[in-house]
């Protein structure tokens, strides 16, 4: 009756594994059919689940991280305004001797123009011109002051001309602040300039080019891009304008590689960029031995408008972020062409399941061990029981032959 109980009992539990084994083998992470389904339990943290298609390929390209995503102007700025406090040098030029600035005795003055002392933009707004008064400065470019001047002055000069220069601006400057040789604000070029010269004029980045980052801030708007960009797509190589802040940091890009993968492991990108095609290759590439290749998945959080404009309901979310599972079927051959135009980001998770072949031999591998851990039992018994009869029937035999001495020095049985 022992026997036929532990035979009962290993029936029930191989029914038991055969229903849930799934919950009871040793895995590295969901597999994919979890992946699938966990988007509608109400029990798991909401995500969206997305295939990579060429569509949503093109729409998260159109979202990279770029300058010139957020300033798609190319043109080059206006001319500089002057302001308050900028210090401007005033030349002006007569047609003869004998008006308003040269006297009529020419030898006594080396050339017809005379140079106003150096004088600040004051707190109107204005310069003063002898002669001319006050005169506004302030939201004027050089040009403009210049014409200002002329017309002030041309009922009593002769035919006057006046050149403005800047002595020191004080107004028009830009910010480039972080992780460049020379933080500081520096003074706006006349002739307008790119974000890659303005950050020469500060000495550059401090820290290696592919970590290093790049925010642009102008007129309350913000954008991103890696350095990389600057160089590599010269549409982010904007023109700067006056009052421009330019703040340079560095951040080493990282994803995170679980599954069945050849490594699993923080890795660094190496690089201002890559794709998933060359980050899965970064972790060694998928194990023959266990990787689905259909179960490719990768984690990430994009923000309400793209993840709208990829076709996502964002009505059961919360929060500007939206929580993405992305798949990429490697078993069909053109994927690897949407891998390659697939950029990673910062901080990404890439998950690969196992195949149901890994799986189903995990479980008949936990057969075979319940099998032999429930025979041990049933083994002893037997072997027992027969060796308890091999021994009564050998003193049996020892007292009907008068042996005085038993064959196997083993007490009966009783």
């Amino acid at each position: 009756m022992r026997g036929v109980g532990i035979l009962l009992s290993f029936a029930l539990l191989m029914s038991h594994l055969a229903v849930g084994g799934c919950a009871l083998m040793p895995v590295s992470g969901p597999e994919s059919w979890d992946v699938w389904a966990g988007q509608h339990d109400p029990k798991n943290i909401p995500y969206a689940f997305v295939r990579i298609t060429p569509k949503v390929a093109n729409v998260l390209g159109k979202a990279l991280p770029r300058l010139v995503g957020e300033f798609p102007d190319r043109r080059r700025p206006s001319d500089l305004r002057f302001g308050i406090g900028d210090l401007l040098g005033v030349t002006i030029f007569e047609a003869s001797s004998g008006g308003l600035f040269i006297p009529a005795e020419a030898s006594v003055r080396p050339g017809n123009f005379i140079s106003i002392p150096t004088q600040a933009v004051d707190v109107n707004g204005n310069i003063s011109i002898p002669y001319g008064g006050a005169i506004r400065a302030r939201g004027r470019t050089q040009v403009e002051l210049q014409q200002a001047i002329v017309d002030a002055l041309k009922d009593r000069a002769i035919e006057p001309q006046a050149i403005v220069s800047v002595v020191e601006q004080r107004t028009s400057l830009i910010s480039v602040l972080g992780d460049v040789g020379r933080p500081g604000r520096i003074p706006a070029q006349l002739t307008p300039e790119r974000i890659v010269d303005t950050m020469s004029r500060a000495g550059g980045t401090a820290g290696p080019g592919p970590d290093e980052w790049v925010m642009l801030e102008r007129d309350g708007r913000r954008a991103l891009s890696p350095f990389g960009a600057l160089i590599y797509e010269p549409a982010n190589n904007v023109f700067v304008h006056p009052n421009d802040i330019i703040y340079v940091y560095r951040e080493p890009q990282t994803y995170l590689a679980f599954g069945a993968l050849g490594t699993q492991q923080q890795i660094p990108f190496g690089a201002w960029r890559i794709t998933l095609a060359e980050a899965v290759a970064k972790a060694g590439g998928l194990r023959d031995e266990a990787a689905d290749p259909a179960s490719v998945f990768l984690y990430r959080g994009e923000t309400r408008d793209v993840a709208e404009a990829m076709g996502i309901d964002c009505s059961k979310f919360q929060g500007p972020i939206i929580p993405v599972i992305y798949n990429i079927n490697f078993r069909n051959p053109g994927s690897y062409f949407l891998a390659t135009t697939f950029e990673m980001r910062n901080k990404d998770v890439i998950y690969v399941s196992n195949s149901v072949s890994v799986e189903a031999s995990k479980f008949l591998s936990y057969v075979r061990l319940i099998n032999a851990t429930a025979n041990d039992p049933i083994s002893s018994a037997i072997n027992a029981f027969t060796l308890r009869n091999l021994l009564r029937g050998t003193a049996t035999t020892a007292v009907i032959t008068g042996a005085t001495t038993p064959i196997i020095n083993v007490a009966p049985a009783p």
